[in-house]
């Protein structure tokens, strides 16, 4: 069983802000595998499906970023998914809009919500696909993740939330080293 963790805030006020690509990247997927992600539980949404043969679970957690690792874990523990099977998808504001980087492993790099993560599961490594945000000199970094892509970025970070459930579907298809050569 694989457990895909796409991090963000909930809440209206919250959709389409730069640090919910977690969530796109989480529906676009749902709508790849033709799911949807409503099922309350474990202090999150998710949605179960079958991908060939293999059960796959897509966990939006509800807790507010800061807390996401409190939904992943008690998901992992209930249905006993192994730290191997964890992939977490969030944005980052050290790569440009759209681009990804994936990873087998790492520290938070300062990101609260993959600190949590990190200080639930008890380790850092687990896999993980970070997708650019970009970042602004002049905007403060609490005004700028949770501010809207400008219309010169919602092309780019369309195409980085593509790339990122292609690179999901290469994960379970072949490895994330496939995934990982493909896309890095």
């Amino acid at each position: 069983m694989k457990l895909i963790v796409g991090l963000g805030n909930p809440g209206k006020e919250y959709e389409k802000t730069r640090h919910n690509v977690g969530f796109m990247v989480m529906d676009c997927l749902a709508d790849d595998f033709h799911v949807s992600i409503n099922t309350k539980k474990f202090k999150g949404e998710y949605a179960k499906l079958k991908y060939q043969g293999e059960d796959i679970i897509l966990l939006k957690p509800m807790t507010y970023m800061n807390n996401s690792g409190e939904a992943v874990s008690q998901v992992m523990n209930f249905f006993k998914i192994d730290v191997d099977d964890l992939l977490v998808i969030y944005d980052d504001m050290d790569m440009p809009t759209g681009k990804l980087r994936l990873r087998q492993s790492g520290s938070a790099g300062g990101h609260n919500g993959v600190k949590s993560i990190i200080a639930h599961v008890g380790t850092q490594n687990f896999k993980r696909i970070r997708v650019g945000i970009d970042k602004h000199p002049q905007i403060p970094v609490v005004d700028y993740v949770l501010g809207r892509f400008t219309k010169e970025q919602q092309p780019l970070i369309e195409d980085g939330i593509q790339k990122a459930a292609q690179a999901v579907q290469m994960m379970l298809d072949k490895d994330f080293v496939a995934a990982m050569n493909a896309f890095n």
